[in-house]
């Protein structure tokens, strides 16, 4: 073959060959080391009427689903308020919203409760599943803010 088929066929075929090793399935590729990098989050819990249970099931996935995506590099707060509240009811009688909730504890996720909406509801922490006094802040919403205030963003899925 002469020199100028073999540089036009090298032309021709480097760039189909380069798109070709690049071309990775992004549904099946891994994240690369260090994409993510240490994240502060203040997740915003309201319930979600009106399917409260559905919400909380949803809820604890995008939990989940944050810690293992960013493989623990993250700091996570859940504030509960409102309705959201509820999920603390529900989870005394629900072995399977209490698992998910002991399970994200443990990886160390932290889970506040609006002290308003708990006198609002005749509720004190012994009420709730898992909810200690130190749980308890003095209003949900202005716990968010405080937390953004402090670099944490806010989420509310």
């Amino acid at each position: 073959m002469s020199r100028l088929l073999l540089l036009i066929l090298a032309l021709f075929l480097a760039p189909q060959a380069a798109m070709a090793a690049d071309a990775v399935d992004p549904m099946t590729a891994p994240v690369p080391a260090g994409y993510y990098a240490f994240q502060k989050v203040v997740y915003q819990n309201d319930s979600g009427a009106p399917d409260d249970r559905a919400y909380f099931v949803r809820l604890m996935h995008h939990l989940n689903a944050h810690l293992e995506a960013t493989s623990g590099k993250v700091e996570i707060r859940v504030v509960s308020f409102a309705s959201g509240v509820k999920l603390f009811q529900m989870a005394k009688t629900d072995a399977d919203l209490a698992a998910s909730l002991d399970k994200l504890r443990a990886k160390g996720v932290k889970f506040l409760l609006c002290r308003n909406t708990m006198k609002g509801m005749g509720l004190r922490p012994e009420d709730l599943y898992g909810v200690q006094g130190a749980d308890v802040v003095p209003s949900g919403v202005a716990e968010i803010a405080r937390l953004q205030g402090l670099g944490f963003v806010y989420l509310h899925p």
